[in-house]
């Protein structure tokens, strides 16, 4: 293509997202004084487009209505347009997609709201398709009928935006009543298990029919669940019902088999046709459910995927300067000359293509059997495609295959009368084959952004997953990634934390003229990675940055009239309301996941006032706990937790001692959701020993390594053998 006919000043941002828009013929501006001064000034509205770099229907938006030129002279004519990276920005994005979902009952991306000059919302929805057809009104007829009314009714338009903020203020209200307190475990526990249990799908697992989502808040409630009613029918139902989900995820085309990592979500009910693009937070949740799955069950099924998830994180997703990116997108082209990209193209396959690169004849199979018969007998594939048209509606798929195990190693072994063993090692070596193929594809596009909350995540993931498999490169990677945090995401002279940073040119790493601060997901997500990198590698540095976060956070966000956090802090005043986000869901709510940080904070430090704030949370969501529950497994989890009390699990002993490194591998190895591990290693000047005095009193017996366990800084009388401690552990 030739030199770009058009450009806004969007080419002067660093988010993939808004680059990507930068050649609009609309001209575009990023959320700012700039474009509010502009719309005061002219007196006229505001189109605010809200989307994201791997998102489908924001791809299809822009070809069909933002790079028309007739369009684009009616939104510049008319309208201020803004366009903002939900990932960037995801306090702006929260307020007016609680707009948008409160008055079309639905929500999503890209989100088209249009506001008054002082940016109170009255109308929205989410993609429009250019013209109008049988099932929608088309984007050109709303902007014309916009920007009459906006002419014509301007006075009753202003009234009706005031109302409508009224009402999403009172709307959008979390807070305690009086002198709440946190709702009973036992009633939130059993409420969330049943609604869980009534939605599940008891063939393919999951919560749905379609389209099916991960949800690992749903899976990480289910363990807990179990763990605290191991006894009983409904507890052994909880963990059939999240090790189930979790096989048949594997299973399914949602696990791209190729080259690892987990799709977004499956369009169907089996987990076989995917939305293709891949997120970070997806991988760094799923590495550390699956690491937990290994955990309780101990099959090494489970403990491969974790290994496979965290190869494609730190492969394809990590960065030289050890963060990782955002996403990759959905769609790419399907070979190096085409012209137009499809969904999927990176990931599917033809028949003929996997008969050619998989032609070698399997001995001691039936005569004439190749290696792609014995490859598509076990992966599903079929001659003309096996994607249902009901799941292709676009026609990207026609004659390709998604890949699926249709059967398990023994069953397909039967089949072509070979050794399970044998057929593991021929299935390895096609799928080396395959990727080796799909690398001279076009890949798809990479959103370079870097943010501090999915690294967080990300970080969960390897640390969890290295402690639980005992594989320390993975509590390296964890590490890099936290220093990356520390050196680019984190300014030390404020102890604040920044939202984000980019990919410069030659892998460097940059930052926007106007850093964007950290909002609360950031600090929560980051403070999480901290804990769970201290558990896995006994490191007291990161636990000192984590309650230095933590006080931060309590200073920026905590609400002392209403209880909990607000998402972002106060002081923006572009910013029409500071919410409290009430859902889990791809990704845990932050005050859902802070329940369980104030708590492990508190066991770190002793200050008994974050167990409070812990329980003062509780109570501002009570009511939603005690009846939609669903809404908010891990809040719901957490609850468990809280009335649980945390168990401080003290191991004294060297840290380079073997029988230090028993005793540890012994708490690693022990699911028990309500544990936090210290080690005391004798240095009376450390970081723990001057935060938790009661330490200097524990000692060793016979100068072996000893644990004890404490509940409220009380311990249990102390053992020296791996075997009482998991007695302990698991009472």
């Amino acid at each position: 293509p030739g030199p770009p006919r058009h450009a806004n000043r969007l080419i002067y941002e660093k988010s993939p997202y808004l680059l990507q828009h930068a050649h609009n013929p609309v001209d575009w501006y990023p959320w700012g004084q700039e474009a509010f001064d502009k719309a005061k000034r002219e007196n006229k509205l505001i189109f605010l487009s809200v989307g994201y770099s791997t998102c489908h229907w924001c791809h299809v938006m822009e070809e069909e209505s933002f790079k028309n030129e007739e369009i684009g002279e009616i939104m510049n004519k008319n309208f201020v347009c803004i366009k903002v990276d939900r990932e960037e920005r995801p306090d702006v994005d929260k307020v007016y997609m609680t707009f948008v979902q409160a008055t079309s009952g639905g929500g999503g991306w890209p989100m088209s709201v249009w506001l008054t000059p002082d940016l109170k919302p009255f109308v929205g929805g989410t993609y429009f398709p250019p013209e109008d057809n049988t099932h929608h009104v088309g984007f050109r007829t709303v902007l014309l009928r916009i920007a009459e009314q906006w002419r014509q009714n301007q006075d009753a338009l202003l009234q009706n935006s005031q109302k409508i903020l009224e009402a999403l203020l009172a709307l959008s209200q979390v807070q305690a009543q009086g002198q709440q307190a946190a709702p009973p475990a036992q009633e939130v526990m059993a409420t969330c298990f049943r609604q869980l249990s009534r939605s599940y799908d008891e063939d393919y697992g999951g919560f749905s029919q379609s389209p099916k989502f991960p949800t690992p808040v749903n899976l990480n409630f289910l363990f807990t669940y179990w763990a605290l009613h191991r006894a009983t029918p409904e507890g052994a139902r909880a963990l059939q019902m999240a090790l189930h989900t979790l096989k048949m995820m594997a299973h399914g085309g949602i696990h791209d088999h190729i080259c690892q990592g987990f799709h977004r979500y499956s369009t169907d009910r089996h987990w076989h046709v995917p939305h293709f693009e891949k997120m970070l937070y997806d991988q760094g949740q799923l590495a550390a459910t699956y690491a937990k799955a290994f955990q309780i069950s101990g099959d090494e099924f489970f403990a491969d995927v974790a290994g496979d998830i965290l190869l494609y994180a730190s492969r394809d997703l990590g960065s030289q300067a050890g963060g990782f990116y955002s996403a990759e997108d959905a769609d790419s082209y399907p070979t190096a000359t085409s012209s137009e990209k499809r969904e999927g193209a990176f990931c599917v396959w033809a028949a003929e293509e996997i008969r050619a690169l998989l032609p070698d004849p399997v001995e001691g199979a039936a005569e004439g059997t190749t290696l792609g018969d014995v490859f598509m007998h076990h992966y599903g594939v079929k001659e003309d495609g096996n994607v249902s048209p009901m799941q292709d509606p676009h026609q990207e798929l026609k004659g390709k295959n998604v890949l699926i195990v249709r059967s398990s190693p023994e069953l397909t072994a039967a089949y072509f009368g070979l050794e399970p063993g044998r057929l593991r090692a021929l299935l390895q070596d096609s799928r080396h084959r395959l990727q080796a193929a799909r690398a001279q594809r076009p890949r798809p596009h990479l959103d370079t952004k870097m943010l501090a909350s999915w690294n967080g995540l990300m970080i969960s993931g390897f640390a969890q997953a290295g402690a639980v498999l005992a594989k320390q490169e993975y509590v390296s990677r964890a590490a890099q990634a936290a220093d990356f945090l520390r050196r680019h995401l984190f300014d030390a002279g404020s102890g604040r934390l920044l939202r984000s940073c980019y990919r410069g040119k030659a892998g460097t790493v940059e930052q926007s003229a106007a850093p964007i601060q950290g909002f609360l997901e950031d600090y929560v997500f980051v403070i999480q990675a901290l804990f769970d990198l201290y558990e896995a590698s006994l490191e007291q540095g990161w636990l000192e940055w984590a309650l230095q976060l933590q006080h931060t956070q309590d200073k920026l966000f905590w609400d002392p009239m209403g209880f909990a956090y607000f998402s972002s802090e106060a002081g923006d005043p572009s910013l029409l309301l500071r919410l409290k986000d009430d859902q889990d869901g791809a990704e845990p709510t932050a005050n859902s996941v802070t329940v369980t940080n104030l708590l492990r904070a508190a066991s770190y430090s002793g200050h008994t006032e974050w167990v409070e704030k812990a329980g003062q949370i509780l109570a501002a969501f009570s009511e939603r706990l005690q009846k939609i529950p669903l809404a908010l497994p891990e809040m719901a989890r957490a609850t468990a937790v809280f009335h649980h009390t945390l168990k401080q699990v003290v191991i004294c002993g060297d840290p380079q001692g073997e029988d230090t490194k028993e005793m540890l591998h012994c708490v690693h190895s022990t699911f028990s959701p309500n544990k936090v591990l210290l080690l005391a290693d004798g240095d009376r000047a450390g970081f723990l020993y001057r935060q938790l005095p009661f330490l200097s009193s524990l000692e060793r017996k016979d100068g072996k390594a000893t644990a004890y366990v404490c509940s409220n800084f009380t311990c249990s009388l102390p053992v020296t053998s791996p075997q009482e401690l998991r007695g302990l552990l698991c009472p």
